[in-house]
């Protein structure tokens, strides 16, 4: 069945704002060479558009041609504001950005973990309120959360977790109370770096890879022929609770603390560095303090120093080249049995090590991981460092609430 002139018109509009958003501004004739509509199609959809304020004329072509220049078209960026939040145990990073993405204002608070409910809650939405303030938006339409934890795919909810502090949960009602002309939504933060990675990273052009993501904790986000897969209760790549050899125990459903976790998280690792005798003083652990020592920062910044020793760099002694590199080896031989795992259900293709641990290992560690999994699994696999490094979270949440508000914007209402 044909479509209807208004499906057609809406279908064509959308098409229109995509390749706009995409590239930039655009003539008139050169929407019609990209779009293959023919010219008043295309002039009609350009009148409709710039009436509903989505678009406007930013100045003309400079193109040699006959008669006056073309005029170029390009999306009102400002129409919509967005933010993106990237919500951490103990702190919270925010960004503002108009519709094309550009980031206009971008701000971090931590937030205690003896801090009370109410009050983080207070501190996490007055960071918003003041990033949103400082970047002008004058409309915030969308936000978009990375959080730790399980979505409920049913309610696209955060699920109650022990590990995870209560204010977490309570996030998206208290910023759609105190923003409630914005559409709130929160997504897992391992989905939403994947996200990231595909759209502008380490998985750029794939569309079926895993991203192993390595740091406070250990977790996995897998996109199968371009979809983002969830599971049926919101669980898939909750890579912590795989059972591996190596721990003690079996993990239980209630803690993977004798999974994966075990041997991956940013405490594993700091302890494994230890035991090749790397230590965490002068590694980033400043103002850390006792409770600190196993953090994703601490943990990154050995494995950023283990790497630089191994490639010679600020090495004053041989042995500390030699124990680095033994650390990064025993380091690689725990993430491969994440990998090979994964590959060995999945097959992929291509692995991203994210997270903190992930980006400071860089190449040096995905090789290693790679001749690993190339030794256990028949199955070619590329292992990949993620690009993105600790901004991965907050571009993908970016990503996303830019989707969803151009969804909603890029659909001019009937005329």
């Amino acid at each position: 069945m044909p479509a209807s002139p208004s499906t057609a018109r809406a279908i064509n509009d959308r098409l229109a704002l995509r390749l706009l958003q995409q590239q930039g501004p655009l003539t008139a004739g050169k929407l019609k060479q990209l779009t293959g509509l023919s010219r008043p199609t295309v002039a009609d959809l350009v009148e409709r558009l710039t009436a509903s304020g989505l678009i406007t004329v930013v100045g003309e072509s400079g193109e040699q041609r006959r008669g006056p220049n073309a005029r170029l078209y390009g999306i009102v960026a400002d129409r919509a504001h967005l933010a993106a939040l990237d919500v951490r145990t103990e702190s919270v990073s925010v960004i503002v950005a108009d519709l094309l993405g550009r980031e206009l204002a971008a701000e971090s608070v931590p937030i205690g973990g003896d801090t009370g409910t109410g009050p983080a809650l207070e501190q996490a939405v007055g960071l918003v309120e003041r990033v949103v303030k400082e970047a002008g938006a004058e409309r915030l339409h969308t936000v978009g959360i990375g959080a730790p934890g399980l979505i409920d795919p049913v309610t696209g909810e955060l699920r109650d977790s022990t590990g995870l502090p209560e204010w977490h949960r309570r996030l998206v009602a208290a910023l759609q109370e105190r923003l409630p002309r914005a559409r709130v939504t929160v997504e897992n933060e391992t989905n939403l770096a994947a996200l990231a990675e595909q759209r502008d990273g380490a998985a750029r052009g794939r569309d079926t890879f895993v991203l192993l993501w390595l740091g406070h904790g250990t977790g996995a986000a897998v996109v199968l022929d371009g979809t983002l897969r969830r599971g049926a209760s919101g669980g898939t790549g909750e890579i912590g609770f795989l059972p591996v050899p190596g721990t003690d125990r079996l993990p239980s459903a209630t803690d993977c603390a004798d999974g994966f976790h075990s041997l991956a998280g940013a405490t594993a690792v700091t302890e494994l560095a230890a035991r090749h005798g790397l230590s965490a003083e002068g590694a980033g652990s400043e103002g850390a303090g006792p409770e600190g020592v196993g953090s994703e920062p601490v943990a990154a910044e050995l494995v950023r120093a283990a790497v630089r020793a191994t490639a010679g760099a600020a090495v004053s002694a041989a042995e500390d080249s030699a124990a680095a590199s033994r650390f990064l080896d025993a380091l690689a031989d725990r993430v491969a049995l994440g990998v090979a795992s994964v590959v060995a259900v999945l097959d992929p293709g291509c692995v991203v090590l994210g997270g903190e641990i992930g980006q400071a290992g860089g190449e040096v560690l995905a090789a290693r991981v790679a001749e690993r999994v190339a030794r256990m699994s028949p199955l070619r696999t590329e292992v990949r460092a993620g690009a993105l490094g600790g901004r991965a979270v907050l571009r993908g949440a970016l990503v996303t609430a830019r989707d969803r508000a151009q969804d909603d914007l890029f659909a001019p209402p009937e005329r």
